[in-house]
């Protein structure tokens, strides 16, 4: 199972700058090892106000409780807390390295799906057969890396690649499912210890 965690990290005042640089070596180096093991797949920076320390992860486990020992392992657990968000498959995911390589900046783009009352299921089911034919042309394209299901009716999380905001807001709001969608999207930028950047 997948998990998306978003770690945030407070250091305490008066930690010496030398036990931060420790400590942060060691979570880079223990990263390394997760990754090399199929726990850690992603890892990135969302945009952060100055001062803040936080960083969103992509985690694999066989369950909650093995994903707690996973992260309870990692060094800057010691002034980190986690909030873990389960991820559950979509059947328009393409699946992981669909494209690997790509240029541009990821998205995740956080969807709500409300039908309204009254509406025809033909015209639903045609929807999302659309929606479905539409996830597999962005996977070719490259824009569309990853797609999960939410805890909740009609919620999705979807990881995107586009040139730029602007194209990215233009990808959401041309999908089949857009009329009955709100979105939240987030840009990432690159983290160091990201598994799909870090030198074999």
């Amino acid at each position: 199972m997948e998990y998306l965690v978003t770690m945030t990290t407070h250091v305490p005042d008066g930690t010496p700058e030398q036990a931060v640089d420790d400590v942060r070596a060691r979570e880079a180096a223990h990263s390394r090892e997760l990754a090399t093991e199929g726990q850690l797949l992603r890892l990135w920076r969302p945009p952060l106000q100055r001062g803040e320390w936080r960083s969103l992860g992509l985690f694999a486990a066989s369950d909650a409780g093995q994903l707690q020992q996973t992260l309870a392992s990692m060094p800057l657990k010691i002034w980190r807390t986690d909030q873990v968000t389960p991820l559950a498959p979509h059947p328009n995911d393409p699946g992981p390295s669909a494209r690997p390589g790509q240029s541009g900046t990821e998205f995740l783009a956080t969807f709500v799906i409300t039908i309204p009352e009254g509406t025809p299921r033909q015209a639903v089911e045609d929807a999302d057969a659309r929606e479905a034919a539409r996830a597999r042309e962005l996977a070719d394209q490259g824009h569309l890396e990853r797609l999960w299901a939410l805890p909740g009716q009609g919620r999705a999380l979807g990881l995107y690649r586009a040139r730029d905001s602007a194209q990215m807001e233009a990808i959401v709001k041309a999908l089949p499912l857009g009329p009955w969608m709100m979105t939240e999207l987030t840009p990432l930028t690159p983290h160091p210890s990201d598994p799909a950047t870090m030198s074999t």
